[in-house]
């Protein structure tokens, strides 16, 4: 199992259904960073690490999304 040299929280977000997204920075011994986002419902979490280049495709998917809803991407809640 990898060991984690340090772990940052950069974000959290409240989200529908009561549930909670954080956004951490992980790093590795060896030096990998890694976005973790850890999804809490309730009492269960789901930990989904992603290297830089998955959150950029994954950062311009979402944008994509809310800009075919016609929403102003600029507000933030």
């Amino acid at each position: 199992m990898p060991t984690y040299l340090k772990v940052t929280d950069l974000e959290e977000l409240e989200v529908p259904w009561g549930r909670w997204i954080r956004l951490q920075e992980v790093t590795y011994e060896g030096g990998l960073t890694m976005l973790r986002l850890r999804i809490r419902e309730g009492s269960r979490f789901t930990d989904l690490e992603l290297t830089s280049e998955k959150a950029i495709h994954l950062s311009r998917a979402l944008g994509a999304w809310a800009d075919s809803l016609g929403r102003d991407s600029s507000i933030s809640s």
